[in-house]
């Protein structure tokens, strides 16, 4: 049951009404930005709704129940708000959303209609789709652990008990060389052994995608310095001079946690676990079947 303002309800039932749509997100690192469908700006919960992207949106649906509420969000791409390079690099991910319906005649009249965070973002050169999910979305998401032969701690937290931010594992450098948009020669890395940062996370700390994060594909090492190999292209080029800083790659396997970092007591997973090989195997017709480890 949701309660309306006096003054929103009285608009509404007099059959003539001045109603917009309002969405503010707040990202992660706690930037609040408003959009509107009207034309014009609408002050809206201590934001300014902007009118300038020509955002709009589908129906909310919603249902009683655990169903999860969605609609999705479309509007064009502005450096003021919603910028492409700001997509690519990943500010918005996750970024909590309300959805209000305004009184644009007189904003103090509002009603929050739907609070979630927002999903899949679709982006092209002038515009962007963006999906919002609902709260009850989250009750979706696995949680607790998992049952699997890799490990499912992350590289450095508390449960992996390695110190990653350590000059061992942490190394910091500089691009002298480009190869593509996701290929690289940089300095700073000679003391790292080749691979050491496969599967490693880089962050880029200078240049136009500063800020930006990205995991290494692979890790060599050559006369005119380390080669890195993104697993995706940077929204930005990279030049010569961009520094960044990453972090020794794990892959989750008993064997390397244990050769690689000498870690092996602290590997959250289960090595030992029987596979789908051994589930679909059928019986063998020999000596020594006595319940024990078939090798």
């Amino acid at each position: 049951m949701r309660t309306l303002p006096p003054a929103l309800a009285q608009s509404l039932a007099s059959g003539v009404t001045t109603l917009c749509r309002c969405w503010i997100l707040t990202r992660t690192d706690g930037l609040r930005l408003g959009f509107t469908d009207h034309d014009e700006d609408v002050p809206c919960d201590g934001v300014t709704c902007a009118a300038e992207t020509g955002a709009t949106g589908t129906a909310i649906e919603q249902g009683a129940g655990l169903a999860v509420d969605s609609l999705e969000i479309m509007g064009a791409l502005t450096s003021g708000r919603l910028a492409e390079g700001e997509l690519a690099r990943g500010l918005y991910d996750g970024a909590a959303v309300a959805v209000w319906w305004v009184d644009w005649s007189a904003p103090a009249n509002a009603v929050l209609m739907l609070s979630g965070h927002l999903g899949e973002v679709s982006r092209g050169s002038t515009g962007f789709t963006a999906e919002v999910r609902g709260l009850a979305d989250r009750l979706g998401q696995p949680t607790g652990r998992l049952y699997q032969r890799s490990c499912d701690a992350l590289f450095g937290d508390a449960r992996c008990g390695i110190d990653a931010a350590g000059p061992a594992y942490r190394g910091t450098g500089h691009v002298t060389a480009v190869r593509s948009a996701r290929a690289l020669v940089a300095s700073g890395l000679a003391a790292y052994r080749g691979d050491w940062f496969s599967a490693g996370r880089l962050v880029w700390t200078s240049g136009a995608n500063a800020g930006a994060v990205v995991e290494v594909r692979a890790h060599l090492r050559a006369a005119a310095g380390a080669l890195l190999d993104l697993w995706e292209p940077m929204p930005a080029p990279i030049t010569m001079g961009d520094a960044f800083t990453v972090t020794a790659g794990c892959d989750k396997a008993f064997a390397s946690c244990r050769a690689k970092f000498d870690n092996g007591l602290n590997f959250r997973g289960f090595p030992d676990l029987p596979g789908n090989d051994y589930a679909v195997s059928s019986g063998r017709e020999e000596a020594g079947n006595d319940g024990g480890r078939i090798r």
